[in-house]
């Protein structure tokens, strides 16, 4: 359990960690040339500077259409809703249903005992209270489900015989499950590109003050620095005339 937790939390951390350093080296070359009006390193960082902004507002306008498809349906008697794979974006399900990505996430749910937590409910618990969308897709089978002799002979969800009891099983291979995972990234996606877009606001104001600060950089470091007179005075000759 201790090893897919460790794994759970590099596969959210390392992107973000990554993503942190170069913005540390980034803003580290700003910061030498504002202060010490280095021309060069100023470049680099409005170029980096550039090419973050452009990179983060492509990934904003795709985290909003991606986003945009989803949500559960509601389940007739139930406080709780249901999620269908089928909902949400193609880009989101190919990646979701990836053996790669989905070992390491399935391992992450189970080492988080987030269905041990239904283990303890009643029928009327079922009934009456809410479940995430995780809970709801990997710790019960849908509820349109019947088990008893004369289901047999009825089609049902292809989940409903992915169903296990066993803790280690439960309905942790249905694309229910999938579509549950798929609704929380969704819906934190759609909170990071909100965020996004203030973050661009911020950028954009910071990459205009370096172009400014740029531009007094090499101003300092031309011959005539800003504020200096170039025109010079000619000094009259009185003794020409005599």
């Amino acid at each position: 359990m201790a090893r897919s937790s460790t794994s759970c939390e590099n596969f959210f951390q390392t992107p973000l960690l990554v993503v942190g350093f170069v913005v540390l080296v980034i803003s580290l070359a700003g910061f030498i040339g504002a202060c010490f009006h280095v021309a060069w390193a100023l470049w680099l960082y409005l170029v980096i500077m550039l090419f973050l902004i452009a990179s983060l507002f492509a990934l904003t306008i795709f985290g909003f259409v991606v986003t945009d498809q989803g949500g559960g349906v509601e389940v007739p008697g139930r406080a709780y809703k249901e999620y269908h794979l089928q909902r949400y974006s193609p880009w989101f399900t190919n990646r979701i249903k990836d053996t790669r990505y989905w070992t390491t996430i399935r391992s992450c749910i189970i080492s988080s005992n987030t269905c041990s937590k239904l283990s303890v409910w009643t029928p009327l618990d079922y009934m009456q209270r809410d479940m995430s969308p995780i809970q709801s897709g990997c710790c019960k089978p849908p509820t349109a489900c019947s088990y008893n002799e004369e289901s047999v002979t009825i089609t049902q969800d292809p989940d409903c015989y992915r169903w296990n009891n066993a803790a280690t099983l439960l309905c942790y291979d249905c694309e229910s499950c999938m579509a549950g995972v798929l609704e929380n990234m969704r819906r934190d996606w759609h909170n990071i590109s909100v965020l996004n877009v203030v973050v661009l606001v911020f950028l954009i104001g910071i990459y205009s003050i370096a172009c400014c600060a740029f531009r007094n950089a090499r101003r300092a470091q031309t011959d005539y620095p800003h504020g200096h007179n170039r025109m010079t005075k000619v000094k009259p000759r009185w003794d020409y005339y005599w």
